[in-house]
């Protein structure tokens, strides 16, 4: 019995994740064969090394910091994210180094210029796949990769955070730089959504149900047309079926998520 009992012990522990303890990440981790694993993100990965995190198409991937952690904790691996970071990037090879994305340091490398002479090769974003017209910007939809400065478009964003989360104006094909002008804000209300409407003014706030008579997005104009009275409301919509008049309704164009949550 007792040996029965010592035999279960250690399958049980031949069977759970070598706990390597805390890890730290790499601060400008890159792969070479398109194989992102937790030994190219973190130092001191141990036999979690090989564990795979991802792939990687173009010259680079980016992946959630919440992602990497649950794999990596799954491995047995903690890592506490003491930076905060919102994202990672994973770059090919020797390419220039970005780092850890976080809202703050997912600038495009400052060596890139868009107003390089003709001939000159910059480093914008592009798409990593084709996208449909209404499809959101994931992270791992956009990379940076290398162009003739003639091919990358007139304000391309220097941020990977300016366009994730934004909603493609039309079909985009991968491989085609990223320009702000194809992109918008995800749509929160569609023409005839019921809407609430919030009027805010000195701390008091009044609501009234009515119709939206044309789409928006968040922080866009919606007229919304109140069915009792037939009078139509100037408001601007901040969330799906929630929209802000009155003197809330400026700030609402200029930051819409102050009020999304309300």
């Amino acid at each position: 019995m007792k040996r029965a009992l010592i035999l279960a012990a250690v399958l049980l522990m031949a069977a759970q994740p070598a706990l390597a303890g805390p890890v730290d990440l790499i601060p400008h981790p890159v792969d070479d064969d398109g194989r992102v694993t937790l030994g190219d993100l973190f130092d001191g990965a141990g036999a979690a090394a090989e564990v795979l995190v991802g792939r990687r198409a173009g010259a680079t991937v980016v992946f959630e910091a919440a992602q990497v952690q649950a794999v990596a904790r799954g491995a047995g691996l903690e890592w506490s994210n003491p930076q905060g970071l919102r994202r990672i990037v994973v770059r090919q090879g020797a390419a220039p180094v970005g780092g850890a994305l976080s809202a703050e340091n997912s600038a495009r490398p400052a060596s890139a210029d868009i107003s390089a002479r003709a001939g000159a090769m910059v480093e914008v974003l592009t798409y990593a796949r084709s996208l449909s017209a209404g499809e959101t910007v994931q992270p791992e939809d956009v990379v940076w990769s290398t162009v003739q400065a003639h091919q990358a478009p007139s304000g391309a964003p220097r941020d990977a955070e300016q366009v994730i989360g934004l909603s493609a104006r039309r079909a985009l094909r991968a491989g085609s730089a990223v320009a702000v002008r194809d992109l918008a804000a995800p749509q929160v209300i569609a023409r005839n959504d019921m809407v609430e409407v919030a009027y805010m003014v000195g701390g008091v706030e009044l609501t009234v149900t009515g119709k939206a008579t044309r789409d928006a997005s968040a922080g866009d104009p919606v007229p919304v047309l109140n069915m009792q009275s037939g009078r139509t409301i100037d408001a601007v919509a901040v969330a799906p079926g929630r929209a802000v008049a009155g003197p809330a309704a400026q700030a609402a164009r200029r930051n819409p998520q102050q009020f999304a949550a309300r």
